[in-house]
């Protein structure tokens, strides 16, 4: 039979072997590693989700921010349109559809597809022709009657001419330029390396951005073209500059560009070019490569290349 001492000592065994279990179990919550996904497997993002334009800007050259000049920038049946049914004539209404969001190390995946006939009025050179612009200023910078962002252009071209080469994924560079070779090169256009083109075919295209460090353009699984140091530096931006030395852009005066020559561009927008041809895009698709490094977070991917720890949860 139990005294009454007995249960009380008893009690209290029972309740320090009830702490201990409580201390042991807090203990291992400390030490227990996150939850994670699956840090090998790749989280690409959707940036156009098929159905309208939303998270997307548009500058037109003479237009105001976000106007769409004669209905060319079209969202129909997960396509993302450039086209000008709308149009008489072309009258150098160049434009640029921007995500709303900068990035800095990424990679950009998508289909492009020339279609019918350039609008009259079109410039001849840019007949299939158009562009996505990497590291670009954003909409809201470009000047009123500005023709092209400063930016790294991933040209594309179709063929024109049987048995005429004329390749795609070239780089151009307007307000911009590139180092090859150990040099920075000022061309304005730099041919790749891919095969021609022909016809209303959708091609694959895709390019590895290392912020301000090299940029790497893939056609249809082929490293086509790759080059170093994006930077400020010469390059044609519009018609109605021309002869000014380009000291109007949305960056600033005479003086200000002169001092920003070979300046690194490390990040920026992601433009696509409406330049007088009809072209549509889908599947726009980006892995961003900058994120949380450290492998305790929840959100740790081993494919980063570029920590922001600040994106880090836990």
């Amino acid at each position: 039979m139990w005294t009454k001492t007995r249960k009380n000592e008893f009690r209290k065994q029972m309740f320090k072997m009830l702490l201990v279990l409580l201390a042991l179990q807090f203990m291992a919550c400390l030490n227990k590693k996150p939850v994670q996904t699956n840090p090998e497997e790749e989280t690409w993002v959707s940036l156009f989700n098929g159905e309208n334009l939303e998270g997307w800007e548009m500058k037109f050259s003479g237009q105001d921010l976000n106007v769409n000049y004669k209905n060319t920038v079209r969202a129909e049946d997960g396509i993302l349109k450039l086209s000008y049914d709308d149009y008489d004539t072309f009258g150098d209404a160049y434009g640029h559809v921007y995500y709303h969001k900068p990035f800095s190390y990424y990679k950009i995946r998508f289909d492009y597809q020339f279609v019918g006939d350039q609008i009259e009025g079109g410039t001849p050179g840019n007949n299939r022709n158009s562009g996505i612009m990497l590291h670009s200023q954003s909409a809201a910078s470009n000047g009123m009657d500005q023709d092209f962002p400063v930016s790294i252009e991933m040209q594309f071209l179709g063929g024109l001419e049987e048995g005429k080469e004329r390749p795609t994924g070239n780089v151009c560079t307007p307000g911009t330029a590139v180092e090859m070779n150990g040099e920075v090169n000022y061309d304005h256009c730099i041919s790749s390396s891919s095969e021609t083109y022909y016809g209303d075919q959708w091609i694959s295209a895709e390019a590895i951005v290392m912020g301000g460090e090299s940029m790497t353009f893939i056609i249809e699984n082929d490293t086509v073209l790759a080059f170093q140091k994006p930077q400020i530096g010469g390059g044609f931006i519009s018609k109605a500059y021309e002869g000014e030395d380009w000291d109007r852009f949305g960056v600033g005066n005479k003086e200000e560009w002169i001092a920003k020559e070979g300046k690194i561009l490390t990040e920026g927008y992601i433009a696509l070019q409406a330049e007088s041809h009809p072209i549509n895009f889908r599947n726009l698709e980006l892995l961003n490569l900058c994120g949380c490094k450290d492998p305790k977070a929840k959100n740790y991917k081993s494919y980063y290349v570029k920590d922001d720890p600040s994106a880090c949860e836990y």
